[in-house]
């Protein structure tokens, strides 16, 4: 993740829309030269995460376009500060994210960065949406898990925390 997360960092994608060709850009950045035939394409075919059966590959680029559509409309108007429509903004901006599950790898990866870049739009203390290991992360797929089924509580419950 290091060049994109640099890349983010010093706002090199400050004026780029919300719209999917940012998070396709993020997926190049970090897997083009590690996996030369799946960068900054959405995937082709059906997977399976853990119990999450994600939408069908021939929805996927209209579910990102929709997704990036909603997430565009949003960000204008989250309040600043703890108010909890930034909480369900910050939420749904994850785990429909994860939900959709867009790329064949690294959609955890591209999650985080994107993540971290909206929280710089928002102007917002950069947190790091990556878990620690055991407890913790068996609670937040615990919570993408709920999320996949409607329950966006749990997950709202981390982005809580994370503040």
């Amino acid at each position: 993740m290091g060049l994109a997360e640099i890349a983010i960092g010093e706002r090199q994608f400050a004026s780029h829309p919300l719209e999917e060709s940012l998070i396709l850009e993020l997926h190049r950045r970090i897997c083009g030269d590690l996996v030369p035939a799946i960068p900054g394409r959405w995937r082709t075919r059906e997977v399976q995460v853990g119990e999450h059966r994600p939408p069908a590959a021939w929805r996927v680029p209209m579910l990102m376009r929709d997704y990036m559509a909603d997430l565009a409309a949003r960000v204008p108007h989250v309040p600043r500060g703890s108010d909890e429509r930034l909480i369900e903004t910050l939420t749904f901006a994850e785990g429909q994210l994860l939900h959709i599950y867009p790329f064949e790898d690294f959609n955890g990866r591209v999650t985080r960065l994107f993540l971290i870049e909206l929280l710089y739009r928002l102007e917002l203390p950069i947190v790091d949406p990556a878990t620690d290991a055991g407890e913790e992360t068996q609670r937040y797929f615990a919570a993408l898990r709920a999320y996949d089924k409607r329950d966006i509580r749990p997950l709202g419950a981390f982005w809580r925390g994370r503040f």
